[in-house]
């Protein structure tokens, strides 16, 4: 399996890209940004004309705007980076937006420890946790460039809160098929181990598994919306082959992918002898560093994911 190089921001660019696209056709579209998006929204910005609007360092009244615009029948897309458009103007999604249903939608840049040496203040990851809850709210979590199409296009048709969380991603090594949200990637006629991953992390799985001839003996699933309709048959039948689970994903424990799985799981009655989940730790010995850096303190490395499966089906 070869995989592409990894481009800085391929996501938020392919999502310029998209909306640029989208957003000349459609003059219900409204494109507002907290003051950031240098070298990427200029597109936008170009084909959206007065529809693009610099709402400043202001992400609560950008939200709240927001609310007022899309009430009146707009679709609105709101962009800042994760921490910013997550934590600084979670009140006013959750009263302005989901308790109303209205189509704004929340475009976040640099998920989980995207934004590494500025530190935790901007790190996200709970992003999940905080917003999946909220009433009406889907939240998208890309792998690869592909997929950031097909997120547009499922927040635009459900015309309700969305979460769009973008990160470095690279493009599918995949064929194109239909994207059901919780697709599988590969699939074995006898796998040893059931692996789910979320958003950019997944890459960190399939660089672990190229090493050696492993991906026989894996069955891999993308999770890339939450909440999602319902366990897959292939999923359910690649867990009754395996017994063993393995989830990774590039945020807490709490609120994430492994708890909705796991509560779904026992839910249908599933049995399963192994179930591991790699999660974001937080910060391990009080420091912190780039991405990488983090990633490997969390075990998210390819390096770590490695051993994982190793111990999992030795």
């Amino acid at each position: 399996m070869q995989l592409t190089k990894s481009k800085k921001s391929i996501l938020r660019n392919t999502f310029a890209n998209i909306i640029s696209e989208i957003g000349r056709k459609d003059k219900k579209i409204l494109f507002l940004t907290g003051d950031l998006g240098f070298n990427a929204l200029e597109p936008v910005k170009e084909a959206l004309g007065e529809r693009f609007i610099n709402m400043g360092v202001a992400e609560q009244n950008m939200i709240s705007a927001a609310a007022g615009f899309a009430f009146e029948g707009f679709k609105v897309f709101c962009y800042s980076i994760a921490p910013f458009i997550v934590y600084r103007c979670l009140e006013q999604t959750r009263n302005d937006v989901c308790f109303h249903n209205l189509p704004v939608f929340l475009i976040a840049n640099g998920g989980g420890y995207g934004y590494g040496i500025m530190g935790m203040s901007h790190h996200t990851i709970d992003d999940i946790a905080c917003l999946s809850g909220l009433p009406n709210m889907n939240c998208y979590i890309p792998v690869f460039k592909e997929d950031v199409s097909t997120s547009v296009m499922d927040i635009l048709k459900n015309k309700s809160p969305a979460y769009l969380r973008l990160g470095q991603g690279k493009s599918s090594p995949f064929a194109k098929k239909k994207i059901n949200f919780f697709d599988a990637l590969i699939l074995n006629n006898d796998p040893e181990i059931t692996i789910v991953s979320s958003g950019p992390v997944l890459n960190n799985v399939l660089e672990a598994v190229s090493y050696t001839n492993l991906n026989k003996k894996i069955d891999l699933f993308s999770l890339t919306r939450l909440p999602y309709n319902k366990l897959p048959g292939e999923f359910i039948k690649s867990t009754e082959t395996t017994n063993k689970i393995l989830i990774i994903e590039e945020h807490i424990r709490t609120g994430g992918i492994a708890e909705r799985i796991s509560f779904d799981l026992l839910s249908n009655k599933i049995k399963i002898t192994a179930f591991k989940s790699l999660y974001a730790l937080g910060y391990p010995g009080d420091v912190y560093g780039s991405q990488n850096f983090q990633l490997k303190k969390s075990k998210l490395d390819s390096n770590s994911i490695l051993r994982q499966i190793k111990n999992m089906i030795m």
